[in-house]
């Protein structure tokens, strides 16, 4: 009897019954909850504590969506499921930028994970949300059909650039293009890659640039074709999922080769970790029989020894600069005027020479 009769004053106290106890209008205390800052801090601080003393724990967060016509929250759209994302060292750095900075500007994060759920659900479709930032998927996903049907302002992130919509993108071609330069000023002649084939088992590609791949595999696999061609190379290609152990079938597979390649370069820091660690269960020695190079610096580059080799992005930076790009539409839209022109921003890459690499033949 106790507990119930708590629960029901508990929802009999409303804003006029904080209003009467803390000696203020009405309207003050609807502020207090929906637009604090037309408050003094002191005026704030006493409704608060008055709400709090009764036990008022605010207004219905939906009915307040509602009627503001907007949620507060922003949706991620992830490609792939929530535990293959916290699962990755460059995913898990760039959630943490983007929560961080939508935090800064008021705004709260919902994930969202591709494809259809139970009952029906499309989270893309279902969700509320005022805003989607899209992180990698396919050009095709139903997903972002349906953010683009409820006209959500939108950015995609490390994504085939498509018209009409922001996108952040890093150097991938440049980054990778870099690496590969950097092996074959080395003297490398006999290169093998390893490049991220989604939903694929580990195999030889025989032609590789004509593979699907998601976008950024396909710009970095340009970008080292662009190297390794001018230097009349042909590399050994395989493609295998993002998955360490896969990746270290793989690159066993490489370097059981009969022409065993004297560098290879890795589409990720984990394919690199796990390219290390199978030359080193082979008797192979990093990089005195084989060098290796990553991508992203990442903290798996430096987990490992020798530490890796790698082209370094900015992960961090890329979070704050899509939170932006999307804050930015979101606020045209509250304001009414005009949207801003959506802008394909490409950061930079930079290549980090570490102890993976060195001339082939190191060890004579």
């Amino acid at each position: 009897m106790t507990i119930d009769w708590l629960e029901d004053a508990v929802q009999r106290v409303t804003l006029k019954t904080i209003a009467e106890r803390a000696g203020v209008s009405r309207m003050t205390v609807s502020n207090a909850f929906s637009r604090p800052e037309l408050l003094t801090d002191q005026l704030l601080s006493r409704v608060l504590a008055v709400a709090d003393e009764l036990g008022y724990v605010g207004p219905d967060p939906a009915a307040r969506a509602l009627a503001r016509g907007t949620t507060g929250a922003v949706g991620l759209l992830l490609t792939d499921s929530l535990s293959e994302a916290f699962g990755d060292a460059v995913a898990t750095t760039f959630l943490a930028s983007v929560a961080e900075s939508l935090t800064a500007s008021g705004l709260s994060l919902t994930l969202l994970t591709p494809g259809g759920g139970p009952h029906g659900v499309v989270p893309a479709r279902d969700v509320a949300v005022d805003g989607v930032l899209v992180y990698v998927c396919a050009t095709d996903s139903s997903d972002v059909a349906w953010a683009k049907r409820r006209r959500l302002p939108m950015v995609g992130i490390d994504r085939e650039p498509v018209e009409g919509f922001a996108h952040v993108n890093v150097d991938d071609r440049g980054g990778a293009r870099a690496a590969a330069e950097h092996l074959v000023d080395l003297g490398h002649r006999q290169v093998g890659i390893m490049a991220l084939r989604k939903d694929a088992s580990p195999g030889i590609l025989d032609d590789p640039l004509a593979a699907r791949f998601v976008y950024s595999a396909q710009q970095r696999l340009l970008g080292w074709h662009d190297a390794l061609s001018a230097a009349g190379i042909t590399p050994t290609v395989v493609g295998a999922p993002f998955e360490e152990g896969a990746a270290h079938d793989a690159a066993t597979m490489l370097l059981r080769a009969a022409e065993r390649p004297t560098a290879i370069l890795c589409y990720a820091d984990l394919f690199a970790r796990a390219t290390v660690r199978a030359a080193r269960q082979l008797g192979l020695g990093v990089p005195d029989d084989v060098s290796v190079v990553g991508f992203d610096d990442s903290p798996l580059a430096l987990d490992v020894d020798p530490p890796i080799t790698t082209v370094r992005q900015d992960i961090a930076v890329k979070g704050t600069t899509a939170v932006a790009a999307l804050t930015a539409q979101l606020a045209a839209r509250r304001d009414g005027t005009p949207a801003p022109a959506p802008e394909h921003v490409v950061l930079p890459t930079e290549l980090v020479v570490r102890a993976s690499t060195a001339p082939p033949g190191a060890r004579a």
